[in-house]
């Protein structure tokens, strides 16, 4: 399976390069895995919801060309459904059955995913009502897709 993960902002703490790479080659056992970082659009902090959806269209435009045509795209969003880490488990594992040979995960900047994007998007998932640094979610999202390989694998993890 091709994994890619589309990611607004580049990424500067080390510790969470770290965290990434090291999953990354536990993932390389199972898939490939791509991570496409996109810069994010400068913004000030006090915005006016127009202003909001200006700077979320034009990162939304630089994440849709980035999408293959026939990738599988999950958005992270927190209006998504939740799942357990098995539920994750058996979507990914659907996916290689059913031919879906391309899965893209989309996290979006600080402000979110444009509506172009939630459009495109196969399905929404949420890790959590809470609100996290993007940065880090790639982090968690990584972590859960190595969790989901191998429990289909029926490889031992920790509960």
């Amino acid at each position: 399976m091709n994994i890619s993960i589309v990611a607004i902002g580049k990424l500067k703490e080390k510790y969470l390069k770290q965290g990434i790479d090291e999953y990354i080659k536990r993932l390389s056992a199972y898939a490939k895995v791509d991570i496409i970082e996109l810069p994010d659009e400068k913004a000030p902090e006090n915005l006016s919801d127009q202003d909001m959806k200006i700077v979320k269209d034009k990162e939304g435009e630089r994440i849709l060309s980035k999408i293959s045509p026939d990738a599988h795209v999950i958005a992270l969003a927190i209006e998504g459904k939740m799942k357990s880490s098995e539920e994750l488990a058996d979507n990914m594992d659907r996916l290689a059955t059913y031919g879906k040979s391309k899965a893209t995960f989309v996290i979006g900047g600080s402000l979110g995913l444009s509506d172009a994007v939630l459009k495109r998007a196969d399905e929404k998932l949420s890790f959590s009502r809470m609100t996290f640094p993007h940065q880090l979610m790639r982090l968690i999202l990584l972590e859960q897709v190595y969790r989901a390989f191998r429990i289909n694998r029926g490889e031992p993890y920790h509960k």
